[in-house]
């Protein structure tokens, strides 16, 4: 019988990373990898004292037999630390201006569907004005989509609603 010759873990283990690099070598260069986009949470975007304000709440009771908006809950207080993130954020497009073709040229992305301003409307920190990179074609206000680029701290408001944050979007695309 053949006995091979036994070596401690240590000698094993560098011996395994010294063929590693030396395969690594002899492959060439790797490809670039691509850069991972970070993902924006809408809570990164609340300050975190009105967060554990938030949080406190347990029930929130919205009546809806007047004519008068719902309070707002929340605040137009911004996160000075997301000015000039670069992201993507996911939500719903709520449609401000539109093109010849009925693009999308300019609209608000809020968090979740049906915000609007006969249920509480969410708070200014909680609402983003995009202008995008190029018109968006065959919105569905239904379906969330992502949209990628820049973050930065700007107020736009108007007559459905006032938003804290302002997105340099360079892509808007549906959420798969």
């Amino acid at each position: 019988m053949r006995r091979f010759p036994r070596f401690p873990p240590t000698v094993l283990f560098g011996r395994f990373l010294a063929l590693g690099a030396l395969a690594m070598a002899l492959a060439g260069p790797a490809p670039a990898a691509a850069a991972e986009v970070r993902e924006i949470d809408w809570l990164e975007m609340i300050p975190p004292d009105e967060l554990k304000e938030l949080e406190k709440m347990t029930e929130i009771e919205v009546d809806h037999s007047g004519n008068t908006p719902a309070p707002v809950i929340g605040s137009d207080r911004t996160v000075p630390t997301m000015d000039g993130v670069r992201g993507k954020l996911p939500g719903y497009i709520v449609p401000l201006e539109s093109d010849e073709k009925n693009r999308v040229t300019e609209f608000f992305l809020v968090p979740y569907y049906g915000a609007c301003i006969h249920v509480p409307p969410p708070p200014g920190n909680q609402i983003v004005y995009v202008k995008p990179a190029k018109p968006v074609e065959n919105v569905e206000i239904w379906n969330p989509y992502w949209i990628e680029g820049t973050m930065r701290i700007r107020d736009a408001k108007n007559d459905v609603a006032s938003a804290s944050y302002s997105f340099e979007a360079d892509d808007v695309r549906p959420y798969l």
